[in-house]
This record gives structure tokens, sequence and C-alpha cells, in this order.
């Protein structure tokens, strides 16, 4: 495939967009929405350029405008300036203290906007709605309302039950709009070790990373895994060292509903690993807000991870001086699609999982248990 981008032909063996062949071969086209992570999505314009096809010339968002064999691209025509500076002057009139795109202006000549100032910070280029979405798979936040009033945020503007507080959205934005406060998450894997060292204290583990203690238990109450969890909130509610519990019951169609239970039988109900991604945080404010003071949360690490965030914003402190939140965390099997986990155990194991009377996890192997029977494969 043979193009030509501002008078220098260049050469694609598969398709690829306009921005990409131009950064492939070192010509600038700015842009602010985009990402090479996520799919393309248009919504700044400022990689406008001019194309030319079968003697026809048009304006395209060089970000997913595909290549074409005898394309001819042109980045700076005065036309393309003119709409670039445009653009940058919309921007910098909504977003005048931002220093990126004071930047912006200022490189095509844009001192001061023609039109009204506003104090945003945001562009409204979406990148935090699509990683939130394309990348964690969470859609915790995304674009409200239109026109003018046009803005991102969680739905109804509370606290989102879905958000897992990675602070993917604070990564990939361009401006100041999402920043991250205090972040002690790893992103790295140096980012693992300088955390670990500053933060943690104890043994480490290659599998397990830094720990205090380590035990192994055996319960009566038969689970999933184990049941040794199920266990331990059914003591610590029989003793009065918790007052309630947030467990997740499985739904219908093998989905999964939190909830917080207050007495044993409750926890009993809950027990077994559900294979789904459900927010605890809806149930534990509830339970606060319902007058429980010693509340434990059972979650995977996302889910834990969204209440360790609260807690270091000092959110209940605030809000439940008095209340104490004891954490379990439990290991992630991170699967949480179950329809594909369906077809690709069935594949495996010959069975509908969906029959299944029994499935667990036990020394690397997922088993499933049918009729007396074990059908498994390794993990």
């Amino acid at each position: 495939m043979r193009f030509w981008i501002d008078d220098q032909q260049l050469e694609a063996q598969t398709s690829s967009t306009i921005l990409e062949a131009a950064l492939s071969a070192g010509i600038k086209i700015p842009t602010l929405c985009h990402h090479p992570a996520l799919e393309s999505y248009g919504s700044c314009r400022l990689c406008t350029v001019e194309i030319e096809k079968n003697g026809k010339k048009r304006f395209v968002t060089a970000c997913n405008y595909p290549i074409e064999d005898g394309l001819v691209v042109r980045t700076a025509t005065p036309a393309v300036l003119d709409i670039r500076r445009m653009i940058a002057e919309l921007l910098l009139s909504r977003c005048p203290k931002e220093k990126q795109i004071q930047d912006l202006a200022r490189e095509y000549g844009v001192i001061e906007p023609r039109f009204k100032l506003e104090e945003e910070k945001c562009i409204l280029c979406g990148l935090c709605c699509r990683v939130c979405g394309e990348m964690v798979g969470v859609f915790a936040i995304n674009f409200q309302n239109r026109g003018t009033e046009r803005s991102v945020g969680a739905p109804y503007g509370e606290l989102s039950e879905d958000c897992i507080a990675c602070g993917a959205c604070s990564l990939v934005c361009p401006t100041s709009a999402i920043s991250a406060q205090r972040n002690i998450f790893p992103l790295t894997a140096e980012d693992i070790i300088r955390i670990e060292e500053e933060h943690l204290s104890g043994e480490r583990d290659a599998d397990l990373g830094v720990y205090s203690e380590l035990f192994a238990a055996r319960t009566e109450i038969q689970g999933q895994d184990g049941g040794v969890v199920t266990s331990l909130l059914a003591r610590c509610l029989d003793k009065g060292v918790i007052d309630a519990a947030v467990v997740v019951y499985q739904k219908e169609n093998n989905g999964g509903r939190a909830a917080a239970v207050d007495d044993i039988e409750g926890v009993i109900k809950a027990k077994g690993t559900k294979y789904v991604r459900v927010s605890a945080l809806a149930p534990l404010i509830d339970a606060l807000r319902g007058g429980k003071r010693r509340v434990a949360v059972v979650g995977t690490p996302c889910q834990i991870r969204v209440i360790r965030k609260l807690e270091q914003l000092d959110y209940f402190k605030d809000e439940f001086p008095d209340a104490e939140i004891f954490l379990v965390g439990l290991f992630c099997f991170e699967s949480f699609d179950y329809r594909r986990l369906r077809d690709h155990a069935k594949g495996l194991l010959g069975i509908d999982i969906e029959d299944a009377d029994k499935i667990q996890i036990a020394k690397g192997r997922y088993i499933a248990t049918l009729d007396g029977m074990e059908h498994s494969c390794s993990v």
C-alpha cells in the first residue's frame, strides 16, 4: 500500500490510521484524545488533516481515518492550521489555566481567546471514560448530558459502586481534571518494590508478597474453597467482634449480589466463591448508615482496594467516625465473564458447569463435581 503524507511517499503492509502512519514516519500531528492502548475516538478534532482522493479534497480526523492506497495527506495546509487554531482557542477559553492547553494555544498563535472564559479543567476528550471501559472493564464513569451541560462523572453524581480506584483515569487525563491525591498502589514492578520497602514490613514470598504471618486452617463449615472465611465471619458474629458482614450471594444465571448480613445463617447462605464482579461499597455504606459500627467486608483485591482508598481519603472517618471496618481479601480468579468461563470450561471438562454440584480450585486444578464424578483441568 503506497500513500503520501506531506509529499513524503510511504508504504504500509497492513491497514493503519493516518495518525499511526504519520507517527511511524516521524511526522507530528497534534492530538489530545488519542491513546495507543485505546480505540480511536476523534473527539478533540485536533488531529484534523486534509486528504485528497480521486481528485477530491476533504477534512478528516487522522486518528480514526484508515490509510488507503494512493491517498494523499496534508497535515499543515492553511485551512488545516485555521481549524486547529480555532480548536485551540475554544479549548483555551474553556480551560484557561491548564498548562498543556496554554502551550497548545501558544503554538498556534492564540494569545487571548475571543470567547467568554470558563474555569474548567476537563476538555471532554473521553480518555478517562474509555480507559475505564475498554481496559479496566468497569464503566464506572461516562459522559453525562449534552451540549454545554456535557460533563464526565459517575451515575447521579454519587460515589460509584463500580469504581475500583485503579487510577487509570488519572494516568491518561491530558489535563489536571483528574489527579490522584495519594496513591500507594503499584503500577509497575519498580513501584511494587518501592512501596513494599516504604510501607510494609515482614517476610516476603515470591507469590504472596509481603506478609506478617501465615496460617493453615480447617473448618467444619464446608465451602467452595475450604470455608475458612465463612467460619471466621460466623465466629466473629457469634462473639460480638462484628455486628455485620458484607458478603456476596449467588443470583440466577450466576450473577452476584452483595449484601450486608447480621446473622450466622446469612453468612452461611453466602458461602462459596462467585466468579463475578460486584460492588461491596453500597451495602457497606448502607450498613453504616443503618447503625452498624463494626462491619467485616469480604472481597477480591479490587473490591478491597476501593474501600482502602476511601479510608486513605478519610471518607469513613469523616462520615462515620466511630465505625470499624475489617477487610478480608480473597485471591482473585480474574474471570468476570461467566459466559466465557462457562464455554471455556465446557470445552476443557466436557460438562456444563451450570449443572455442577460443586466447583472448587484445589492443588492447582479447577474441579467441577457432577453426579459424584470429578472433572478437572489445570488452572
